[in-house]
């Protein structure tokens, strides 16, 4: 997440920029003995090499944190508008912990007239699918007035982000980053803060959204770094001082609605280390391009190069007997948009979440529901999703990572196309590409009702947010 993690090496102090807000470097934490700049890979008596799908550290430690989701009126880019957010501020508060110390965060909902539920990105939630923040799937949403604690364990490391996963609060300002410090694939001298890129609008995304239903694809003036940047002759910009002759490990996540962004700095190279929560084989490039929830795309808007993205701790997957198609669909006219997959869209009961029915026996569920049942544990999956859009658009995975194993623009999936099963990418977000399709595997390891979803773009429009597809089975 964030999906990405990079190294610089500046041999020249950046450019100051006016009125800027100064980064700053993360607080040195209690890490483990032996991870030092001359050695990142290790970690207490884990390392780099440590499988984390099968062991973590046991730290003992919680790292304890209070959100409040509450509107404001802010000016991030010096244009005022009423926002959400987290602790009054967009983004919200850095969440950070160590490999495997469990994390707690006690949330309140003070709006007025809405509930809400935070959604933790890439956290696999191994066996505490109840922490998943996803209303009408994991939980009820949270009342205005009430509250509830999450809590799980940090089985990861890496970047990601967290978000409101109720209608589309995340993208009016509930959401912020998340940090969990590991070993990595490269040596660094220094850790900067996470830089968060967001698009940026002087409406709210629910009046983008009635204007997308009526009129078409509605168009964001402006684009964000942490909250900040100017518009004419209002708001201020993003600083980021280096050290020169030093080498900096920058995580970059990419919380957009909308928009692909590139990310450069002149006169300079990275090297590429991780992608999501998952190590990578360091590569080196110039420039890189996010697409929206995280990912690295092309300037075409597509995935980075799979051969770029190979994982450090090489695994292969099953050959596929037999796959389950999931033929994305669109329908309207003209500009409008509506997602459907398995020939629906999703209807959800947000008094009824799907896993309180799984919890009382309810194990039979009406195709408006869209809920594939996976009944064995220990079983590779298989899906692949088709669509004749000629837009790109993310597929995110809750509760499991998955290995892509092939994705063509362009193009309809047959049994001639040659599957990667030789150590292939894996994540937990992809790109569907524009009129193709991508194919992806992952192990029914982690029981409980999870969420496969598309994520919104108002250059797409679709019927409601809330209405994703998602698959489940039973807990055993």
């Amino acid at each position: 997440m964030a999906l990405l993690r990079i190294l610089m090496t500046l041999v020249a102090v950046a450019s100051a920029i006016p009125a800027p807000q100064t980064s700053r470097l993360l607080s040195s934490r209690a890490v483990c003995q032996g991870n030092t700049a001359s050695d990142r890979s290790s970690w207490c008596d884990y390392s780099i090499d440590t499988n984390c799908y099968d062991e973590a550290p046991e730290t003992g430690v919680t790292v304890e944190y209070w959100f409040e989701v509450r509107n404001i009126t802010a000016a991030p880019d010096g244009v005022g508008r009423i926002v959400l957010s987290v602790n009054g501020t967009v983004p919200g508060p850095l969440i950070e912990a160590n490999w495997g110390d469990t994390v707690k965060i006690h949330v309140t909902n003070t709006l007025t007239a809405n509930g809400t539920g935070i959604h933790w990105h890439g956290i696999r939630q191994n066996y505490t699918n109840q922490e998943d923040g996803v209303p009408s799937i994991t939980q009820c949403p949270i009342a205005p007035g009430e509250s509830y604690t999450y809590t799980w364990k940090a089985t990861q490391y890496g970047t990601s982000w967290y978000h409101s996963h109720y209608s589309l609060q995340a993208w009016n300002g509930v959401f912020g980053p998340m940090v969990i410090h590991g070993p990595a694939t490269a040596n660094y001298d220094e850790e900067l803060e996470p830089i968060v890129l967001s698009d940026w609008t002087h409406q709210t995304c629910d009046e983008l959204y009635s204007y997308a239903q009526t009129v078409g694809p509605p168009e964001l003036p402006n684009g964000l770094i942490n909250g900040l940047n100017t518009f004419e002759d209002r708001g201020s910009r993003y600083e980021t001082r280096f050290e020169s002759g030093k080498s900096y490990l920058i995580r970059i996540v990419n919380t957009a609605i909308d928009t692909h962004f590139k990310f450069a700095i002149d006169g300079h190279s990275f090297q590429v280390i991780a992608m999501d929560f998952v190590p990578i084989v360091p590569y080196t490039t110039t420039y890189l391009d996010f697409g929206m929830d995280s990912n690295l795309s092309n300037a075409d808007c597509n995935d980075e190069l799979l051969s770029n993205l190979v994982l450090y701790l090489s695994r292969t997957v099953v050959d596929p007997r037999q796959d389950e198609d999931l033929g994305v669909s669109i329908s309207g006219s003209g500009n409008l948009f509506k997602w459907q997959i398995g020939l629906n869209s999703m209807l959800v009961e947000w008094a009824n979440p799907s896993l309180l029915q799984i919890s009382e026996g309810n194990t039979n569920f009406e195709s408006q529901e869209n809920v594939y049942k996976l009944d064995n544990a220990k079983e590779w999956v298989y899906f692949v999703i088709e669509t004749a859009l000629v837009v790109p658009h993310p597929i995110h995975l809750h509760g499991h990572d998955f290995f892509i194993l092939a994705a063509e623009e362009d193009a309809t999936f047959n049994d001639t196309v040659a599957l990667n099963l030789n150590n292939p990418p894996r994540r937990d977000v992809a790109n569907l590409p524009s009129a193709g399709y991508l194919v992806i595997a992952f192990l029914t390891d982690n029981p409980g009702a999870w969420l496969v979803c598309c994520f919104p773009s108002l250059l797409l429009s679709s019927s409601t947010t809330q209405l994703k597809p998602a698959f489940g089975r039973s807990i055993a």
